[in-house]
């Protein structure tokens, strides 16, 4: 047997330190493999080396420094960069195939095979970039199992490229560790990635696990994990329910992001995107081929009956991701922290759509009291020059259509709301459907629990309530 769970949980006890991590590995007879790490050093072998013992693991060690000797080893890419998951997953498949070839598995029955791969840019010398980088571990558990992988990618907030380096060669001795001895539950596993290292110095933002080992795991529910446990503050995912790197996503992008509980998702919802869609395509210098539509959720509308409903958060994901969708998780309450985190990746023009009641809420001064500079502070990130919301009209009990000329503000409010609609930060959606202003989505919640009629399968877009119901989904029964 590959390993034995004979005294883990007094082992686990202790918080085992990295050298002790590196050490356990390196006295595993079983374990057996290859580090290729390019631009961050050779940290995370290095400490497998330090601790002894390392001859019966390690087969051989690589980095890929140069950049032409790189291309040699794993052949050119078309973008010509480097730090890129697409590069992580050729090294970690090269990497494997030529461990395969040069250890005969028939000459060693009892070895179980891995290969840790990085590819990282520390902190340039003017500090304006601190730094980024993929790292990955495809690896077996058993002698002849099918290969099971974790790749992950990191952001650095510390300014000191030793630092950086540092923190990158414990994640990765946990990762490995974890891949091994912690594989059996995934969210424990991320958890320990962070051990010896402090939160606010690394950020894993992306990771997707795969392979045998991981069948049953969902992405979605990681990424979820990302956020729950402070690792990071904005997580994506696709339509195929893969965790996606933001960056990849939004880099240079012109984005339409729409926030809503999506619980489930309406048609009230997809005629707002699709009407505030419209209306983005007319805006100059706005292109279609180079605009991405997030719809978000934050942490908080997760978390309405005070924890995480995972089969409710799946629920939403789920129908989401059958329409096509792109889904950001975040942490930002607030929509000035969304705009300020899109910022932070593009500098083209960004469209928020919300309904009347959330703008109404948006000039609420309660929300900023905990920053210096208050409501002007956060307005000065929300609305800068590239920034404009799409307001979808609400009703009132009387029936009135309310819109950005006669919603109603705290008489404090008034003149600075008057500025920013002066400014045309604020463009109404005209065209919408009268009959979908009577659609809440806490009403066909209820209707769906309840399950007395199907009036509510009328409220939501085609095909949906069939998966809801197909699915058992919010309580259907």
């Amino acid at each position: 047997m590959a390993f034995s769970n004979d005294n883990d949980t007094d082992f686990e006890k202790r918080r085992p330190s990295v050298e002790s991590k590196a050490l356990r590995i390196n006295l595993n007879p079983s374990i057996y493999g290859t580090f290729a790490e390019i631009g961050g050093g050779q940290e995370v072998a290095r400490h497998f080396f330090r601790v002894g013992a390392a001859s019966g693991t390690i087969a051989k060690t690589i980095s890929a420094y140069d950049k032409n000797f790189s291309d040699n080893i794993y052949g050119e890419e078309e973008d010509g960069r480097y730090v890129t998951e697409v590069r992580l997953e050729k090294m970690l498949e090269y990497e494997m195939n030529l461990l395969e070839n040069r250890i005969k598995k028939s000459d060693h029955p009892e070895k179980i095979f891995f290969t840790y791969a990085n590819t990282v840019a520390t902190i340039d010398f003017t500090k304006k970039y601190k730094g980024h980088g993929w790292m990955g571990l495809k690896f077996q558990t058993k002698p002849n199992e099918s290969y099971s992988e974790i790749i992950l990618h990191v952001r650095f907030h510390q300014t000191n490229a030793k630092l950086q380096q540092e923190d990158l060669g414990i994640i990765g001795v946990n990762l490995i560790y974890g891949c091994f001895y912690k594989h059996q539950n995934p969210k424990n596993l991320l958890k320990y990635l962070y051990d010896h290292v402090d939160k606010d110095s690394i950020e894993i933002d992306t990771i997707n696990f795969k392979g045998p080992l991981f069948k049953n795991v969902d992405n979605r529910l990681i990424s979820l994990e990302l956020i729950k446990n402070n690792m990071t503050k904005a997580v994506m995912f696709n339509p195929d329910g893969n965790n996606v790197l933001p960056a990849r996503i939004l880099y240079k992008k012109n984005i339409l992001a729409l926030r809503g509980s999506f619980r489930p998702v309406t048609k009230v919802n997809i005629d707002m995107f699709e009407k505030s869609f419209e209306i983005f395509m007319k805006e100059t210098e706005v292109d279609k081929n180079n605009t991405q539509v997030i719809f978000e959720i934050t942490l908080s509308n997760l978390m309405e009956s005070g924890k995480i409903d995972e089969k409710d958060f799946m629920d939403r994901a789920k129908l989401l991701c059958s329409m096509g969708k792109t889904v950001m998780i975040s942490n930002f309450k607030e929509y000035y922290k969304l705009v300020d985190y899109f910022s932070n990746y593009t500098k083209r023009k960004l469209g928020l759509t919300m309904g009347v009641s959330n703008l109404v809420e948006v000039f609420n001064e309660n929300y900023y009291k905990d920053i210096d500079g208050g409501i002007l502070e956060a307005f000065s990130k929300m609305f800068h020059n590239n920034v404009k919301v799409f307001l979808y009209p609400i009703s009132d009990k009387k029936g009135n259509i309310i819109n950005s000329d006669n919603l109603k503000l705290h008489p404090r409010m008034k003149d600075f709301y008057k500025f920013f609609k002066y400014n045309k930060k604020f463009v109404d959606i005209t065209d919408y459907d009268k009959e979908f202003l009577n659609i809440f989505s806490k009403e066909i919640l209820k209707e769906i629990k309840e399950n007395k009629n199907e009036n509510w399968r009328d409220k939501l877009p085609k095909g949906i309530s069939e998966i809801i119901v197909k699915n058992n989904m919010f309580g259907y029964k």
